[in-house]
């Protein structure tokens, strides 16, 4: 779906960039978006791919517009506009400061204590799908373990049957990276028909639950809704449905192209958080759409109140403007992640962030210490596509089974 160029848009920056599709992205997500950082290209481009919007290449101004609430509402949601004003969600649509007090109510319920309570779980569920794994000596990694491990996690911390992972899963996939067979209005329904049960419950006698926690916290003072309690479950049910699935694929595909790396933390393993974090910010893959509240110029040009701006994360990680030697994976980097965009920046930052970096620490350290030296298979294509959050598809392992596996 392509749009006219309105008249405040200098043709000089005009590019054919579909954020869904971007040329060459089945191969490799990242080159695919530095190809807006090539030399030559500006600072902010527009595209006329789904409804019609600008991108910032410059990683300083990514990062900042990403923070910045005063000037830029997160009310559209999504390119092309549309899913948005479906979906509805509490509190990543919502702006300061009626956003606040739902989002220190989400933050109450990923208090720390809870998400160190988790990690015996997520120890033993890696360990039961490794199990499964390691006799056979290759495994895709994403069907087999990326898309199962943190899933059934959330689904547990939500406490909804894990045996419907697969169903949720697709639900999550048609927000990120949709494909037109579900309609914005019938991926809300879907997600609303499943979700209402366990949000009546919760509301009814709340247990020790996510949704429950977060809703047994006042809004200024008063119960939630039965709007605002959909409106926040079904905003928590699509983000944890993808952004760990996405990274860990990543962070497994990494380390199978760089079999020193993988060395150097199985000889010492207290690397690993440091090397999570450096990965985590390598291969940061979350976009999001903003639209102007105001008029904001960068790089000369004005985008006009009212225009959608959309925000990759890749094109600030990646930006050597931003980093030194950015695409470079460096295990001693020891960069705050406030500093990079992979969780966001500002009121809006994730919540799940701890849940995030704890899941990927320990699926590095047990993958690590059961699998033995890890590589693509040749025969076999790593698969990617784009969209609100890149993935990896296919990501076919072989490894070679250690005597008494």
């Amino acid at each position: 779906m392509t749009s006219a160029i309105p008249d405040h848009v200098p043709h000089d920056r005009v590019v054919d960039f579909d954020v869904y599709q971007p040329p060459l992205i089945e191969q490799d997500y990242f080159t695919a978006w530095k190809a807006l950082q090539q030399p030559g290209c500006p600072d902010l481009v527009w595209t006329p791919r789904n409804g019609g919007h600008w991108i910032p290449t410059r990683g300083e101004d990514i990062h900042r517009l990403w923070a910045d609430t005063a000037s830029l509402s997160s009310e559209v949601l999504t390119v092309p506009p549309g899913m948005g004003e479906v979906m509805r969600f509490i509190p990543l649509q919502l702006d300061p400061p009626e956003h606040q007090p739902f989002r220190k109510a989400v933050m109450t319920g990923f208090a720390s204590r809870h998400i160190v309570a988790m990690e015996g779980q997520v120890i033993e569920v890696a360990r039961e799908l490794i199990a499964g794994l390691k006799t056979r000596g290759s495994c895709d990694f994403m069907q087999e373990f990326a898309e199962i491990l943190p899933i059934n996690i959330f689904l547990t911390i939500i406490d909804v049957p894990v045996s419907d992972r697969a169903m949720l899963r697709e639900f999550g996939t048609q927000l990120t990276r949709p494909d037109g067979s579900m309609t914005a209005a019938d991926l809300a329904q879907a997600a609303d028909d499943y979700l209402w049960p366990f949000v009546e419950a919760r509301l009814a006698n709340p247990g020790n639950d996510l949704f429950s926690r977060i809703l047994s916290v006042p809004i200024n003072g008063r119960p939630w809704t039965v709007d605002e309690a959909k409106r926040m479950c079904r905003n928590l049910l699509f983000g944890g449905l993808d952004t760990v699935v996405a990274m860990a694929g990543f962070v497994i595909l990494h380390l199978a192209r760089n079999p020193a790396q993988q060395r150097q933390l199985r000889d010492d393993p207290s690397l690993i958080p440091d090397a999570a974090d450096e990965l985590m910010r390598r291969y940061g893959t979350v976009s999001v759409s903003r639209n102007l509240r105001a008029d904001i110029e960068i790089d000369g040009v004005v985008m006009k109140a009212g225009d959608v701006v959309y925000l990759p994360s890749v094109l600030h990680n990646l930006d050597e403007r931003s980093f030194d030697g950015a695409e470079d994976v460096r295990f001693d980097r020891k960069l705050s992640a406030i500093k990079h965009s992979t969780m966001g920046a500002g009121a809006h930052r994730c919540v799940g962030a701890a849940l995030a970096r704890m899941e990927i620490i320990i699926v590095m350290r047990e993958w690590l210490a059961a699998i033995s030296d890890f590589a693509l298979d040749p025969e076999l294509p790593v698969t990617m596509r784009a969209g609100n959050v890149g993935a990896c598809m296919t990501l076919p392992l072989r490894w070679e089974v250690r005597s008494g596996a």
